[in-house]
């Protein structure tokens, strides 16, 4: 049975037209039960397939009257404030009731007050709004044409909805292989006219570009307040989260703070044959007295998984997936019930964490730099885990420990030689030393992800100076094959697309 702290929906397929519905159907990378959805409105009609934790009934993903029906995949985490400006009279229900409850007082404007992790499309009148968080870290898309709005939490639900029908969208991108398939910009709302297919854009946040001059004491408590809060708004009462635990100063933050608040959690690490930061990782999980699970997944194993990644993601940079393949290796090694997952990722965005340099100019252009084009990468998507059938959520990227990280000036960030300076001082004491002191080290470089990937590729014969375009091509074969042809992942294998890669460009040297 699945506990009641997972949300509503992890995710949906929707379609919107004038009149007569259908319930769209479709394969997702999402595991979990689907259920239908048909929303009569006066002006439209709603349907959809939700896509759900297997015994918990999605009704509280949807929420309607007469005009207006709300769909949410993913949850809220500042619903005390939201409920406090509508009014103490206002009946305490589902997060897609709450989001009801503010379009009816401040319109598509509502979207501007949550704090969450969620993707939602509204029908209202002959308006249909598509929604994203500030981050975009549940992807949504969407293709249109006169008489319907089709839109999903997976792009690849959507081919064969869009073709030469499909209306273009001049601020979404374009999901190439996709035709008519835009994604939704992050901190957004699109209101798009069901009659027209036509659109507008609204953006409901955007990183803060102004930088805040605080002393050390005064940064250093701000940026634990807000994390502890972030946290434990992500924990249900009665609840025992799973932490993914490196042993790094993010994930061994998070993990000390959910400890406090749920009295207990569990840990799981990942490493591979060729790396691992079991011992880190353990040294946190005994100082926190934490339930602690190490895994570890064969190299070959890990990067046979690549199709599962792209699959997931919808991402083509091969960055990004080589940042995100360990964590869906452990995702899917991860047996048992749907878990509520929390992680540390993310958190060297707003800190400038993977620029080790002293130059403080040059740190924040970097943060600037990320925080300006991380739209459209999915590192934060639910899908990663969801392809276990659990949900993961991600602390650093709450939208207000984003508006303080990202605010603070660089020297709070960098400061005595060390990176990440006020996020150190701020769990140094709930942490051991050694871990408060450990330097910054990526998930793709702790599980040797990285190298391995590159020596599959120069055993293949690529030269090294083409090791990062064959990994390009590599994972846009990939991505063609497993989100634009809909291949199923486990039936591509990674050694193949790297031959033929590696074919290729030596055909191209030759």
């Amino acid at each position: 049975m699945a506990s009641q702290d997972l949300p509503a929906a992890f995710g949906f397929l929707a379609s919107a037209r004038p009149s007569g519905g259908r319930i769209p159907r479709a394969a997702f990378a999402t595991r979990g039960t689907h259920t239908g959805v048909d929303l009569r409105l006066r002006s439209q009609t709603l349907g959809a397939t939700l896509v759900h934790a297997p015994g918990l009934p999605p009704d509280s993903a949807q929420a309607h009257d007469a005009d207006t029906a709300v769909l949410l995949a993913g949850e809220i985490y500042n619903r005390d404030d939201l409920y406090s400006v509508l009014g103490p009279n206002t009946e305490r229900s589902s997060d897609a009731q709450l989001v009801l409850d503010l379009l009816r007082r401040y319109g598509r404007h509502a979207f501007r007050l949550v704090n969450g992790r969620f993707a939602a499309v509204v029908g209202t009148g002959r308006q249909v709004l598509l929604a994203t968080d500030h981050a975009g870290s549940i992807p949504l898309y969407v293709c249109a044409s006169p008489g319907e709005v089709t839109a999903a939490t997976e792009a690849k639900t959507l081919a064969g909805h869009g073709g030469p029908r499909g209306f273009p969208f001049a601020d979404a991108r374009r999901v190439r292989g996709l035709p008519g398939v835009y994604q939704v910009p992050a901190g957004a709302v699109m209101d798009i006219g069901l009659d027209a297919g036509t659109a507008e854009t609204h953006r409901t946040w955007a990183p803060p570009l102004a930088r805040r001059i605080m002393d050390e004491d005064d940064a250093v408590a701000a940026v634990r307040t807000a994390l502890d809060r972030a946290v434990g708004a992500r924990i249900t009462p009665g609840g025992t989260p799973l932490v993914v635990l490196s042993g790094g100063i993010d994930s061994s933050g998070v993990a000390a703070l959910a400890h406090r608040a749920a009295g207990a959690i569990d840990s799981l690490s990942m490493g591979t044959e060729v790396s691992d930061e079991f011992a880190q990782a353990k040294a946190v999980a005994d100082h926190l007295g934490t339930r602690h699970r190490e895994i570890t997944v064969p190299t070959a194993d890990l990067l046979g998984q690549l199709p599962y990644a792209v699959w997931a993601a919808e991402s083509e940079d091969p960055d990004i997936i080589e940042y995100l393949l360990p964590l869906v290796a452990l995702y899917r090694a991860l047996d048992g019930p749907p878990r509520r997952v929390l992680t540390g990722y993310g958190a060297d965005i707003p800190l400038a964490g993977m620029h080790r340099e002293d130059r403080l100019p040059d740190l924040d252009t970097a943060v600037a730099y990320d925080m300006a084009t991380y739209d459209g990468l999915n590192e934060m998507s639910p899908v990663l885990s969801a392809v276990s059938g659990h949900w993961s959520t991600h602390p650093y990227w709450d939208r207000d420990v984003l508006d303080l990280l990202v605010s603070l000036e660089a020297g709070l960030k960098r400061r005595y030689g060390r990176d990440k300076w006020v996020l150190r001082a701020a769990m140094a004491e709930l942490l051991p030393e050694q871990t408060v002191k450990r330097p910054k080290l990526g998930v793709h470089e702790g599980s040797g992800t990285t190298s391995s990937f590159s020596l599959l590729l120069l055993e293949e014969g690529v030269a090294e100076q083409s090791v990062g375009a064959a990994k390009q091509q590599v994972v846009r074969e990939l991505f063609d094959r497993t989100v634009v042809a809909g291949e199923d992942p486990g039936e591509v294998s990674t050694a193949e697309v790297v031959r033929s890669v590696a074919d290729r460009l030596e055909r191209g040297a030759a």
